[in-house]
């Protein structure tokens, strides 16, 4: 049995962008966040797959959900503390 993901608190639409921007946006897009909410970062730049999961784990975020369908990538994070 697995929880269901939370509903995210906002969204970041980095389409289209490639590396180091949909990671600028999102270190961003982050901070306007409160502890404990929830961002869906949606990507086209298969950099993110590496780069997204780093910014989480060197900043403490939680990475809830990544996936990937027709070359779009989608990630679930919630900020830490």
């Amino acid at each position: 049995m697995t929880d269901a993901l939370p509903s995210p608190d906002a969204q970041l639409d980095a389409r289209g962008l490639f590396c180091p921007e949909p990671v600028m946006l999102l270190h961003n897009a982050v901070r306007d966040l409160g502890e404990g909410e929830c961002l869906q970062v949606l990507a086209t730049d298969p950099s993110t797959q590496r780069d997204i999961p780093r910014f989480c784990s060197f900043l403490g975020h939680a990475l809830l959900a990544q996936q990937e369908a027709g070359g779009e990538f989608r990630y679930l994070i919630r900020k830490g503390g």
